[in-house]
């Protein structure tokens, strides 16, 4: 390639030969190139679309400037013939280039290529140009996609590092203005005239910095040379240079020798995959020493780019292999060198952090955790699946943990430095030649005098989980008999551990699990025998996995209370305590202490109680729950909820409510977990009591009351998307209803957001003249006690302005503000600038003995967090030109949320 590059307009000018091979045993007529810069090119590419399903909104409002593509392509071949090429709308980062003739097996081509870059901007995935100058390049030039199976393999760019490119021969002229510099992992010949003459043989894939100001060092030893620009200013040089070397003779002892001269290893590589966990805790509290830091942070980026660079696997289908051998050899290196160090870091020295469990786990137990994480959400993936399958959190972190802990499984069970030796004979392999999963499992099981069959089918291809405990247990002083118990039928051996004094005094292995089999051990003195105590296994629950054998129990799991949050502890009962703070105008403030079970980790069963203190009225009031989850693996019915609510608070200044609520919740999920589709179905029976208020008129048949509700709900959304559709039905013995929505939202092309919402409702039956249970045109009475009003029972003031859009979903305060018959609106807003929109709202209502009335308000929505805080700012409407009219500040609605819970979920919905 001869490639120019134009500072100003962040273009690249290349023209290029390209001299193909056709190793296979095909003829061939077309050739597929991966040109995955033109992944940048507008809003509806796949890597667009990966984007808005994560909820990343930034490439979609990006300016055409900041955008990628690839420009005026030509392709002639040997004999100066033009040949012609297609993209795919399916795949618009592929070429697809028809031959004039077929290419026979073994035969080459030479194509002559000139196409015109225009590089994106690195903010969207840290590659392309940054704001100071500097350009880090990849995946940028044509290059031919990796023929097997008879076919080329088209994979668009998902953000994921997993291009599929053939191994190739570089030779790259590549010419940069005064003042700056390549760093790279192809070899410089020389440099002449600012340009660089750069060569690399037997590259699948390549990073290529250009730079004005260096930020790259280069740091040397006998097996390779690193150019780092790891971000740790703490460090000089010489400290660097010494954890680099350290590392780089680590992984070639592990792995095996890095075949080319050069590897970089950046800080966006870092970024892009970070150490999840290593430290997450503010700096000023400083856990890890900024050594421990920079090591680990170096070793996980060199592993991943180490890997990426030389493994010839389709790391799109196979990517658990790179994930299992990046992370087994990170643990492999803290057991090494750091066997003590804990996952808080030197936080586990504070005494008065030592009695959680989180503070006291070993660093390499953090793995386990953030995998189980997911697994008890029932969000767990194969690891054997694409990568482009994963949901987020389960392909940055879960599901690469899950890899590296399988490893390490399989490496206890297996013994005898099979699993390392396995390793390094693959990498070999891939020196020579294109490989597969299949050549991986050959490595492993023929230097395995084991079946192994068990960890591909089970551990690799599927989601089952694993779950014994021990069923019956006898003992003598030299022997100890039990039987297991295989709570969810998945067979893979387990290991015993026996120990004293919490020191381990035998191990053994138990392949085959047996119903009614009894094994027994030599004791070895052993007070506690322990299934999985070192935690090889990747186990579903580690809370019955241990039994005493002292000759006196007084309880087999102690109670053990925290503060705040802690992860499950197997061995203690825990109950977490947490102050909590509540306000609503009628209780004032309301100082509570939340106790309950839910740890880190999901658990079956659930209970969470908040009792509360009334500082207006010196009541004592609050709130609790206790729930049963089901959850059901493998069926799109995947977790029912049984549960039981109760709360108690003041709806009014000298009356309070009780509400108790046993619900039943169905949640249905789509079989592509990446689908954000999510559909649920609640039953519910609402039972309500009202003390008689001084201040607030009820009648009776407001007073005391039950429900049955039920609701379906629909949702799908994304960033630039959003769908959901909810029926709702009520019944009791003094009115029935029924109601559905429909909302909809969607960001055009040219930013601009739409948002409509479509209500109806009607009474089937009706035995009470109260406009209590009818439907709210602005403002509902919320009789379920549902939403958070801070004020429910005002009519006036600044907390009647509070608005929930729910029912009619009008900001305008009407003559009429309920429909006791029918109700039908529609809710609609348009962007104008940023958070600024326009809204209008039409309907027509039915009250009982009134001719249907048709009503309509508009104005601005200051949008500033959508469904968290929003002021509503009424214009006109069926009162008339509202901006105009007296008293205008008390029109003024607003939306608040501060619910910890409801907030999270604004950064918890890409992850999940």
């Amino acid at each position: 390639m001869n490639v120019e590059i134009d500072i100003e307009k962040k273009t690249l000018n290349v023209y290029q030969e390209l001299t193909f091979s056709n190793e296979s045993n095909d003829s061939l007529s077309t050739i597929v190139l991966n040109d995955w810069n033109n992944s940048y090119s507008d809003k509806n590419t796949p890597l667009a679309k990966r984007f808005s399903d994560e909820f990343v909104r930034n490439f979609h409002l990006a300016s055409d400037k900041e955008r990628g593509s690839t420009n005026n392509i030509t392709f002639i071949d040997e004999n100066k013939s033009i040949l012609s090429w297609i993209r795919s709308s399916k795949h618009p980062d592929l070429i697809e280039i028809q031959l004039k003739n077929k290419l026979l097996p073994y035969q080459k081509i030479k194509l002559f290529i000139s196409y015109i870059l225009k590089i994106p901007s690195d903010k969207y995935t840290k590659y392309g140009y940054a704001e100071n100058g500097n350009f880090n390049l990849k995946n940028w030039f044509l290059t031919p996609s990796r023929y097997e199976n008879n076919d080329f393999i088209r994979n668009s760019n998902a953000n994921l590092d997993d291009i599929t490119n053939s191994s190739s021969n570089f030779e790259i002229e590549f010419k940069v203005p005064d003042g700056y510099t390549i760093i790279t992992e192809l070899n410089t010949l020389k440099v002449e005239n600012n340009t660089h003459y750069l060569i690399g043989k037997n590259r699948i894939d390549f990073s290529l910095f250009l730079e004005k100001n260096i930020t790259f060092s280069s740091y040397k030893n006998k097996n390779i040379n690193v150019f780092c620009n790891l971000k740790e200013g703490r460090l000089d040089n010489i400290q660097k240079a010494m954890a680099i070397d350290k590392v780089v003779n680590y992984v070639t002892q592990n792995i095996g020798t890095y075949p080319n001269e050069n590897i970089t290893v950046s800080q966006a590589d870092y970024e892009r995959n970070p150490f999840y966990g290593l430290n997450q805790l503010p700096t000023f509290i400083s856990p890890f020493e900024d050594s421990f830091i920079f090591e680990l942070k170096f070793l996980k980026t060199y592993l991943n780019n180490y890997l990426r660079n030389t493994l010839q696997i389709d790391s799109r289908k196979d990517n658990w292999i790179i994930d299992g051998i990046q992370i087994y050899n990170m643990m492999k290196y803290i057991d090494e060198y750091y066997p003590n160090a804990k996952m808080m870091g030197s936080v586990a020295k504070l005494k008065l952090l030592r009695g959680y469990h989180l503070v006291s786990l070993d660093f390499n137990e953090q793995y386990s955790y953030f995998y189980m994480l997911m697994a008890r959400k029932n969000l767990d993936q194969p690891l054997g699946d694409s990568k482009t399958t994963l949901i987020k959190f389960n392909e940055k972190i879960a599901s690469k943990y899950r890899a590296g802990l399988s490893l390490k499984y399989l490496d206890s069970y297996l013994e005898n430095e099979i699993v390392p030796n396995s390793i390094k004979s693959f990498y070999e392999l891939n020196k020579v030649k294109q490989t597969t999963r299949k050549d991986f499992e050959n490595s492993i099981t023929s230097n395995s005098n084991k079946n192994v069959d068990w960890y591909f089918k089970t551990i690799i291809d599927s989601r089952e989980i694993i779950d014994y405990k021990f069923d019956r247990l006898s003992k003598t002083k030299d022997s100890i008999s039990f039987s297991l118990t295989n709570k969810t039928d998945t067979h893979v051996p387990i290991p015993i551990y026996g120990l004293k004094n919490n020191k381990i005094v035998f191990k053994k292995w138990i392949d085959k699990i047996k119903k009614d089999s009894i094994y027994t051990f030599e004791r070895n003195n052993a007070d506690k025998i322990v299934i999985n105590y070192k935690n090889e296994v990747p186990e579903f629950n580690l809370r019955n996995n241990w039994k005493s054998l002292k000759p006196l129990k007084i309880l087999n799991k102690p109670l053990k209370f925290n503060f705040m949050k802690d992860l499950e502890d197997p061995y203690y009962n825990q109950i977490l305590y947490v102050p909590t703070l509540q306000f609503n105008i009628y209780d004032g403030f309301l100082p509570g202490m939340r106790l309950h079970n839910k740890t880190i980790l999901d658990k079956p069963f659930n209970f969470d109680i908040n009792p509360t203190f009334s500082t207006k009225t010196s009541n004592l009031s609050g709130s609790g729950f206790v729930a049963v989850n089901q959850y059901n693996r493998d069926k799109k019915l995947f977790l029912i909820r049984y549960s039981l609510s109760g709360s108690i608070f003041h709806y009014a200044q000298d009356a309070f409510y009780t509400k108790l609520n046993p619900s039943v919740t169905l949640r249905i999920r789509e079989n592509n977990l990446r689908d954000n589709r999510v559909q649920s179905l609640l039953f519910r029976q609402v039972t309500v009591n009202r003390e008689k208020s001084n201040f607030v008129a009820i009648d009776n048949t407001e007073q005391n009351y039950s429900i049955f509700n039920f609701k379906y709900l629909n949702n799908k959304t994304e960033a630039t998307n959003h769908i959901s559709f909810q029926t709702d039905f009520e019944a009791s013995n003094k009115f029935g209803k029924l109601a559905a929505q429909v909302e909809y939202r969607k960001l055009f092309n040219n930013n601009r957001q739409i948002n409509l919402r479509l209500y109806a409702g009607s009474f089937l039956y009706k035995n009470t003249n109260s406009e209590f249970f009818s439907f709210g045109i602005d403002r509902p009475t919320d009789y379920l006690f549902d939403y958070d009003y801070l004020g429910r029972s005002e009519s006036t003031g600044i907390f009647s302005q509070q608005i929930i859009i729910a029912e009619g979903g009008f900001k305008s305060i009407l003559q009429s503000r309920y429909a006791n018959k029918w109700i039908a609106t529609l809710n609609s807003g348009f962007s104008v600038w940023n958070w600024i929109e326009v809204y209008g709202d039409i309907g027509i209502v039915k009250n009982k003995f009134v001719k249907e009335k048709f009503i309509y308000d508009s104005g601005i929505r200051l949008n500033l967090v959508t469904d968290f805080f929003e002021l509503y700012l009424p214009v006109y409407s069926s009162n008339g030109w509202e901006i105009a009219q007296p008293n205008y500040g008390e029109k003024i609605r607003f939306v608040v949320t501060f619910s910890p819970k409801t907030l999270t979920k604004l950064f918890t919905r890409k992850w999940f």
